[in-house]
């Protein structure tokens, strides 16, 4: 395809492993997670690939190149014609890991500024919900990973409260509030041997629905002393690695 002269680059990270990601574009069920009801794709060269917006525009194309989990190549345009008619632009999407995830580059091949122009603020906001989308696939058991962290405070024997963080952090994780500042598994291991010491028999407990954003959840808690009581509460944002574990904690006491 000649012609396409003028160029939409955009990168985005996504806090999910790449075959997570990758699979966006091997499923139609997925592709139309992110782009809208209707929309599918099929994963091979010559393949269509069909677009339904939420607002009900169309667009599509088909798969110029596919080779799962690092490359997808396919046309594009709008079956209005306008700005660009279907299949008649290319994007180029690649995907490599990083320590933060999946960085997703993009770059998109049109024939005129006009038509660049009108997509940049598109790709910005459609990338952005993929980004949501892949990392709430990803991280689907986030509240259940902060129930297991706030029992860990409530465990006496040192070993395995080691053995329930090990579980669903990173070994490096980082711990921060108003009375913490702990760096590594065993820091934080320690640091909650003392507070019980303090605290006895104080126990935690997540409150409400925990809010996912890009692989960030953010979680209220409740601390209950041994008559049952609140003794305090807060919010605890914590950011996930790419796998599914914890890697850094920070809370908010009130």
């Amino acid at each position: 395809m000649t012609g396409l002269d003028h160029v939409v680059e955009r990168t985005v990270t996504i806090a999910a492993r790449r075959a997570t990601v990758f699979r966006y574009f091997t499923d139609s069920e997925r592709f139309a997670a992110w782009w809208g009801t209707g929309s599918t794709i099929d994963p091979r060269p010559g393949g269509a690939v069909r677009i339904r917006y939420p607002n009900g525009v169309e667009a599509g194309g088909e798969v110029v190149e596919i080779a799962s989990p690092e490359r997808i190549v396919f046309t594009f345009g709008y079956e209005s014609g306008q700005p660009v008619p279907t299949g008649g632009s290319r994007v180029t999407m690649t995907f490599e890991e990083t320590a933060a995830g999946t960085l997703v580059r993009l770059r998109h091949e049109l024939p005129t500024a006009a038509a660049r122009d009108a997509h940049v603020q598109g790709w910005r906001y459609q990338l952005a919900v993929f980004a949501n989308v892949a990392a709430l696939d990803a991280h689907a058991g986030a509240a259940a990973l902060a129930d297991r962290f706030f029992a860990v405070w409530a465990e006496r024997d040192e070993a395995r409260r080691r053995a329930g963080l090990a579980a669903i952090a990173t070994e490096d994780l980082a711990f921060r509030d108003a009375h913490s500042c702990t760096a590594g598994l065993d820091d934080l291991v320690a640091h909650v041997g003392a507070s019980q010491r303090f605290l006895p028999g104080l126990v935690l407990a997540r409150q409400g629905e925990a809010r996912q954003c890009q692989g960030t959840v953010l979680v209220g808690w409740a601390a209950k002393g041994p008559d049952g009581a609140v003794k305090a509460r807060g919010t605890n944002v914590f950011e996930l690695a790419p796998d599914g574990r914890i890697a850094r904690v920070t809370g908010f006491w009130g």
